[in-house]
């Protein structure tokens, strides 16, 4: 089947999967997905990334964090999407949550958290907020 938005069908499992309480959850690899993992691993907001090979595709099974219980993602929202691709300088990086969630950018760099690409003076597309 072919998908419009892989990377929104990862959030919306990654999110279905918190709210069910759920520790682990299976998403179809891509390089793409697998950086956006490794950055959602440095954050907190998932303890762990295996790949699977169980096709030749592969499969990404992350395990969830949770604290007293709770999911530590709260909220996972994508902001850049196939139909209106949304791109930000280094001076305009937006906050989510006054500082308390993280914004996702795809830099020339690679994928990385805003803070991080404020830091190295880079700009690029919005992937998306957590929080």
């Amino acid at each position: 089947m072919n998908m419009t938005d892989p990377i929104a069908d990862m959030l919306t499992r990654i999110r279905n999967a918190a709210t069910a309480r759920h520790t682990r959850v299976l998403i179809p690899a891509s390089k793409m997905k697998l950086s956006l993992a490794r950055v959602l691993k440095e954050e907190g907001y998932v303890k762990d990334i295996e790949i699977l090979k169980d096709n030749p595709q592969g499969t990404l099974r992350l395990t969830l964090s949770y604290a007293d219980k709770k999911p530590v993602v709260t909220q996972l929202k994508r902001v850049s999407k196939p139909g209106l691709r949304v791109y930000t300088k280094k001076t305009n990086i937006p906050r989510v949550r006054g500082g308390l969630g993280v914004t996702i950018l795809s830099t020339p760099q690679g994928i990385m958290t805003g803070s991080k690409a404020y830091h190295q003076g880079l700009g690029g597309e919005v992937i998306c907020y957590v929080w």
